[in-house]
């Protein structure tokens, strides 16, 4: 997959804890250092939790990267008529790195698809800023994703579309605690599911993949499962893979 676009990293879980601090450092590298770097958080997936949910996300990634020595801000940007307020504009156009957060994947779909927001995030990710998204905003910026309830209903599951920023990609997040969560028989008919041409990854708890330098890594603490029609392989922290 031949992408000239910035950085980007998929979490699989521990957004904004000293687990991810050396891909986020990776990241804001990419950027000439911390010092360099304008980062926005967007709590956007966790819009339809109480207030107190995506607050408290906002403050954990601005303390987060606040302690990496990035300059950074909060974008409570939480259901359509936020992505439509052109008030956010200015400040989504003068960053250089964007956060999504986790919760509900469709929601943030939903409230970004096509909307003035969405529109300069991705802009500015053409022109090379960074894009990160945890669990459900990893979920949200790929090319498809399913709805997590569906997942226990019989029969494969419907892959829907998402923001396409990668567009043969599928992450399923929390990997190695999914089968605890929807059942090792659900887990096996998602992997066997893969449609045509896409790669589905198995994203473990506090790792990431990351695109640096234009080539795909695993960092933090667990593996990264890549499945495709053909079958399935493990990465460990360090290794490149191709997707």
């Amino acid at each position: 997959m031949t992408d000239t676009s910035g950085p980007i990293a998929l979490v699989g879980s521990g957004e904004f804890l000293p687990v991810m601090d050396e891909t986020d450092l990776a990241l804001l590298e990419q950027l000439g250092g911390p010092a360099a770097a304008r980062v926005v958080v967007l709590p956007t997936a966790s819009g339809l939790e109480e207030p107190a949910s995506p607050a408290r996300w906002a403050r954990m990634g601005v303390e987060h990267y606040t302690r990496l020595g990035a300059r950074v801000e909060a974008a409570p940007i939480l259901n359509r008529d936020d992505a439509l307020d052109p008030g956010w504009l200015p400040l989504l156009e003068a960053a250089d790195f964007f956060y999504f957060s986790g919760g509900n994947p469709q929601h943030l779909i939903e409230t970004m698809r096509g909307a003035p927001a969405w529109d300069a995030i991705r802009r500015r990710h053409a022109e090379g800023a960074v894009l990160a998204g945890c669990s459900a905003g990893a979920m949200a910026i790929c090319g498809r994703t399913s709805r997590l309830r569906a997942l226990r209903e019989a029969g494969n599951p419907e892959w829907i579309p998402a923001l396409g920023v990668l567009p043969d990609l599928i992450v399923i997040p929390h990997y190695d605690r999914m089968a605890a969560f929807v059942g090792q028989d659900v887990v096996d008919r998602v992997v066997a599911s893969v449609p045509e041409g896409a790669v589905l990854l198995g994203i473990e708890e506090d790792t990431a993949l990351a695109r640096l330098n234009g080539g795909w890594r695993v960092m933090g603490a667990r593996k990264v499962w890549a499945f495709t029609t053909h079958g399935g392989t493990a990465h460990a922290a360090g290794d490149q893979v191709e997707v």
